[in-house]
């Protein structure tokens, strides 16, 4: 894991993108087309802004993935991850395919449907984040490190669920749902190269978990401390609690 540490959101977003820009132009000289794992959230807001704007990616020749999403949440709700990565980048780019997770029907089905399609497309390049509780996508503490299905359902929570809440996504921690569907801890292992970015004060305690303590599934991100080809893209306030800088 290779930490870089930046001096404003902005930076933040400009140099993650451009990692991952590099990487999928990577992938589509060597192979014709590449697939991309997407992550909502605050954290990507300025990823996803400068990742649009990144001049060289042939979008129709790239494949996406859903991270996460909430079951029993509309994609008309202002919490839904579809509505979110509609609205602020598959709506902005031409996907040559882009494969949402609905959590609105049988969330096992869905596993299964979204199971057999990402098993057929290896993960060039995955944008994530890391949850106040250390999450890695929606896998909260103690997260199953073992399982190989690449979509699980899950529970939330209640850290998870708060943080929600203080994001302003939800009026109410009730309203929070307390079950998503998440891509697995090694299904987003599998990637190629992972781009996870942190931001806020709020997640410092968590980077410095993750980044410098043992690898747990109480701390699920300590995961990426054993994948070849990690980025992690932080700034100054995510990073205030790191001991090595």
């Amino acid at each position: 894991m290779k930490v870089i540490v930046c001096d404003s959101a902005e930076q933040l977003g400009a140099e993650s993108a451009n990692s991952g820009a590099r990487a999928i132009e990577a992938a589509i000289a060597e192979r014709g087309h590449a697939n991309i794992i997407v992550a909502t959230g605050v954290s990507q807001f300025a990823t996803l802004g400068a990742l649009i704007g990144e001049p060289g990616v042939d979008w129709t020749k790239v494949t996406g993935f859903h991270l996460d999403e909430y079951i029993g949440v509309p994609i008309s709700h202002p919490a839904s991850f579809r509505g979110y990565l509609e609205q602020r980048l598959v709506d902005r780019v031409t996907f040559r395919e882009f494969h949402y997770i609905n959590g609105e029907g049988d969330p096992l089905a869905e596993c299964d449907r979204i199971n057999e399609i990402i098993r057929r497309h290896p993960i060039d390049v995955a944008f994530v984040g890391i949850g106040e509780n250390s999450h890695l996508a929606f896998n909260d503490p103690p997260a199953d490190f073992a399982t190989d299905e690449p979509y699980i359902v899950v529970e939330l929570d209640d850290a998870c669920r708060r943080q929600q809440s203080g994001e302003g996504w939800f009026p109410t921690f009730e309203d929070v749902p307390k079950r998503a569907i998440s891509m697995s801890v090694r299904q987003i292992l599998k990637s190629q190269k992972i781009i996870c970015c942190a931001l806020d004060d709020r997640k410092a305690a968590a980077v410095a978990a993750s980044v410098e303590g043992p690898v747990t599934p109480e701390v699920p991100a300590s995961i990426l401390q054993q994948h070849p080809d990690t980025l992690m893209y932080l700034d100054q306030a995510a990073a205030a609690k790191l001991q090595r800088r």
